[in-house]
């Protein structure tokens, strides 16, 4: 693989070359949609049959005649054309990614876990997550050996040096969406660029059937589809201890973003589907959050209104993917003064999501068994592995 050092003048050639013969990219979108677009295939081409999902809702695949496949991710279009084959006519209205893909740009983090699950890590090339934000083993040896290489946060990315690589495709979460002319310099290069939105979901499984579309991309598909259904049986045969409704502790799962604002998951996110799983009763309801009842992902509300609905709850649990870990109850109140006050924090009933739980994306069973020790109290006889307890 080329390194950062081995950029030449040879690389603005290889940028107005790939340039020019790339296919023309869809226009970039701003913002998901809330339902699935689903175009008609090209003409020469004959459905036979679709991808099979037990839980993921955010994408589909319809099989065709030849090994090609039509994937759609919300109004998003695409076209997986196989090793050698010619890209159909009038196929306009998909993007085109072609096999084999040897060299991906993930600026998806929580999508990594799940291309090491089918010994897929091959093919990726490039990050957006410095070596130092990552807690995956394999993933911090590769990018030590350069085989993986960091170049640039998602919202800044070294075009040149994307291009050089020769990137066949850039696999973005949906941050892309807050910077929508990096999705256009990138399409504007000839380099198809998919936006993965797992983090959609409704059920932690959701989350992880995504792994079923990667393995598609990379030729590992029956890999993906038995590590699943291994994944899915343990996580539908956990023994958890189950709780009336009535006795269940009241949790909140959130962050303190820089500016002061909370951020917090919706109902119908995948967090709070695990909560609620677990035996826990996530705090906010849609009604509260004047949202749909299927509301996904997070959204941001003012410190006061977060405090008057979760200075009663059981159980906090602070998330530190964005913001950084939290060691002390200390921390937490330097925040803001009114988590002091807080019914959660006066108990010591307060926890941290490690760095891992949004990394190691194939171990939702593992998350769910630790919640459920949080709300069981059972946390003195079984250490969590995905959580700590704010001292």
């Amino acid at each position: 693989m080329i390194t950062h050092k081995a950029l030449s003048l040879l690389t603005a050639v290889s940028i107005l070359l790939f340039t020019a013969c790339a296919q023309p990219a869809k226009n970039a979108k701003t913002a998901p949609s809330s339902e699935t677009s689903v175009p008609e295939p090209p003409p020469t081409l004959t459905v036979t049959g679709e991808m099979e999902l037990s839980y993921a809702k955010m994408f589909s695949v319809r099989h065709c005649d030849g090994g090609y496949e039509l994937i759609n991710i919300g109004d998003d279009s695409y076209l997986l054309v196989p090793e050698n084959a010619d890209t159909p006519p009038d196929s306009s209205e998909y993007t085109v990614i072609r096999q084999p893909l040897d060299n991906i740009y993930l600026a998806a983090s929580s999508a990594m876990d799940l291309f090491i699950a089918i010994d897929g890590l091959g093919s990726i090339g490039m990050t957006s997550t410095e070596v130092d934000d990552w807690s995956l083993p394999k993933v911090v040896n590769a990018i030590a050996d350069e085989d993986i290489c960091y170049v640039g946060k998602y919202s800044a990315p070294d075009y040149e040096f994307l291009t050089s690589e020769r990137c066949p495709l850039a696999i973005e979460s949906t941050m892309i969406y807050h910077t929508p002319e990096v999705r256009e310099q990138l399409e504007a290069l000839g380099i198809p660029v998919m936006v993965e939105r797992s983090s959609y979901e409704t059920h932690p499984l959701g989350r992880m059937e995504w792994i079923k579309l990667y393995g598609l991309l990379t030729g590992k598909y029956a890999a993906a589809e038995q590590f699943f259904n291994e994944k899915a049986e343990i996580f539908n045969s956990m023994e958890l201890t189950d709780l009336p409704q009535e006795e269940r502790q009241t949790a909140a799962f959130f962050y303190v973003s820089p500016n002061g604002y909370v951020n917090i998951r919706k109902p119908g996110d995948y967090i709070s589907q695990m909560i609620e799983l677990a035996g826990g009763k996530y705090l906010f309801t849609a009604a509260d959050l004047e949202v749909s009842e299927n509301a996904l992902s997070t959204m941001n509300i003012q410190l006061e209104v977060f405090y008057e609905k979760a200075k009663d709850a059981d159980v906090l649990i602070y998330n530190s993917t964005t913001t950084g870990e939290l060691e002390t109850l200390d921390e937490l109140k330097a925040l803001s003064p009114v988590f002091a006050e807080m019914k959660a924090v006066k108990n010591g009933n307060v926890w941290c999501t490690n760095k891992n739980m949004f990394q190691q994306t194939t171990c939702a069973a593992e998350m769910t068994k630790d919640l459920n020790l949080i709300f069981t109290g059972k946390t003195e006889e079984t250490t969590p592995t995905y959580l700590h307890k704010l001292k």
